[in-house]
């Protein structure tokens, strides 16, 4: 296990010398059950991998967390004292950072749900299989590990270079993170180039907050947002009855920014005589406003931000060529969302946290089966797209874990999909989409319904014979809870076969 941990940095090593490299201690798992021969058996499989510490009973456990780090809890359901049920969420309440893992002898499907909608991270039934348990444990410490170094990374980033909202340890963000340092130190002009919705705003305060205008005013204009006649007056300021209702002088943006940083963003929507006047102030650094008769020396630093490929509207005529390369000093490129799917869980924990704090909601995380569907989801909008989600969801919600029945129903419709599959629901053929539409139904009635077959046939006006034998056939177990369903790879489903033998329709 220790063998796959990745090694933390001692420093952030920006000097140029090597960082040290300090690997982590190895995991700590604590076995909290009132049976010794249980403790002495899960020492034994887990000893290799893990430190391990035992509880016979939730105080004696509750103990052990106020004092030790650990990872993972190992908790028996049925003990002397407080059942394991009612530890859980005290379990959490020292630390949510640990992953509580349930031991039962009864395998009954509505506790374990509803353990896991209260925090858990899964169950297992005794007598459990070896190889099934070390690998549950070693994934939910990985995950821990994870989610630790990527708080240590951000804490670090956050110190020493202010990175703000910018979220994401795949390796396109951390080589972002990397050149927002770098050029920060710099006065060069910046170019993002990146698909709306990515947080190029952010990366451009991200650039000001780490630079030597850090104290100095930090300006942004959404130049498509507004109306091209007030455009020229909005960066570049108008005297007193320079046009009609120009009742007082009004300074700029260039104005406002100065001795700061000016963030334009969608510059590429600028008209062409409006980007021959941008051109002219980048040049001499000096503006002059509407209806005025002298120029105004202006120190500002230009992070400019373009959704669509200037170069290739610089060959349609459309932009500049000369501006393109006056802006285009240092180019950034920010990664949309699917690109870098990983950090998904990140940002929906982020997102969770910021809207319960922002509602007043006792909303904690999201279910593990809710997020397939969204990694499944190809987010043409990217992170602005997934926090509207989010914050939609937080804002719903009437339990304090998100379920797949409180995301819009459109990721369900994607998640449901042919897996590596990435046509758009509207590219389906009817009988694709009704048989996409049918599963995610099925599913969120089940969920719905705590996996309960028979109320969950209720519920969907249906025998509960009919239910199980379409579970069957799309290869969903009730053991799966809340797994969620695909349709046969390489093939399909016929419909009215599908009708046919199970009655859904």
């Amino acid at each position: 296990m220790s063998s796959s941990l990745s090694p933390i940095p001692s420093d952030s090593g920006l000097d140029g010398a090597a960082p040290a490299v300090v690997y982590p201690p190895r995991p700590v798992v604590l076995v909290i059950d009132d049976e010794p021969g249980v403790r002495e058996s899960l020492r034994f499989i887990l000893k290799e991998d893990f430190e391990v510490l035992e509880a016979p009973d939730g105080a004696a456990g509750l103990d052990i967390i106020r004092s030790r780090r650990v990872d993972v809890a190992l908790l028996d359901v049925r003990m002397p004292g407080e059942p394991g049920p009612a530890v859980l969420p005290r379990i959490l309440s020292l630390s949510e950072s640990i992953a509580v893992i349930l031991i039962t002898a009864v395998p009954h499907v509505r506790t374990a749900v509803e353990a896991i909608k209260a925090g858990a991270y899964d169950y297992v039934v005794k007598p459990f299989d070896v190889d099934e348990i070390l690998a549950l444990v070693r994934q939910a410490a990985q995950q821990r590990v994870l989610e630790r170094e990527v708080l240590y990374l951000r804490s670090e980033l956050d110190r020493a270079h202010g990175f703000d909202e910018l979220i994401g340890r795949h390796a396109s963000m951390v080589r972002l993170y990397e050149l927002i340092a770098q050029v920060a130190q710099t006065h060069a002009t910046v170019l993002i180039t990146a698909e709306s919705g990515t947080g190029k705003e952010l990366v451009a305060r991200a650039i000001h907050r780490q630079s030597a205008r850090r104290g100095q005013p930090f300006v942004a204009v959404n130049l498509a947002a507004i109306p091209d006649t007030l455009l020229e007056s909005e960066l570049f300021g108008h005297e007193k009855g320079a046009f009609t209702g120009a009742h007082t002088r009004k300074p700029g943006k260039f104005e406002l920014a100065h001795g700061g940083t000016l963030f334009l963003d969608e510059v590429g929507s600028l008209r062409i005589e409006l980007q021959a006047k941008l051109l002219r102030a980048l040049q001499e650094r000096q503006v002059e406003r509407l209806g005025g008769t002298r120029t105004i020396p202006v120190d500002v630093r230009v992070i400019a931000a373009s959704n669509i490929d200037l170069r290739e509207a610089t060959r349609a005529r459309t932009f500049r060529e000369d501006l393109f390369y006056r802006l285009n000093v240092v180019p950034l490129s920010v990664p949309p969302l699917r690109a870098r799917k990983d950090d998904i869980p990140l940002l929906v924990d982020h997102f969770v946290r910021k809207y319960s704090r922002e509602f007043k909601k006792e909303v904690r995380g999201i279910s593990r089966s809710a997020l397939p569907a969204l990694a499944a989801y190809h987010w043409p909008g990217n992170v602005r797209e997934l926090e509207n989600i989010i914050e939609r969801s937080v804002a719903l919600a009437t339990h304090p874990v998100l379920q797949m029945e409180d995301l819009p129903i459109e990721l369900a419709l994607h998640e449901a999909g042919p897996a590596g599959s990435e046509r758009e629901p509207s590219a389906l053929t009817l009988k694709e989409a009704r048989e996409r539409f049918e599963q995610a139904y099925v599913l969120r009635a089940l969920e719905h319904e705590d996996w309960n077959q028979s109320r969950a046939a209720r519920r969907l006006g249906v025998h509960r014979n009919t239910l199980i034998a379409r579970l069957a056939a799309w290869g969903i177990r009730s053991r799966d809870r809340g797994a969620v369903p695909r349709l046969p790879v390489g093939g399909e489903v016929s419909t009215d076969q599908a009708t046919n033998s199970t009655g859904l329709a």
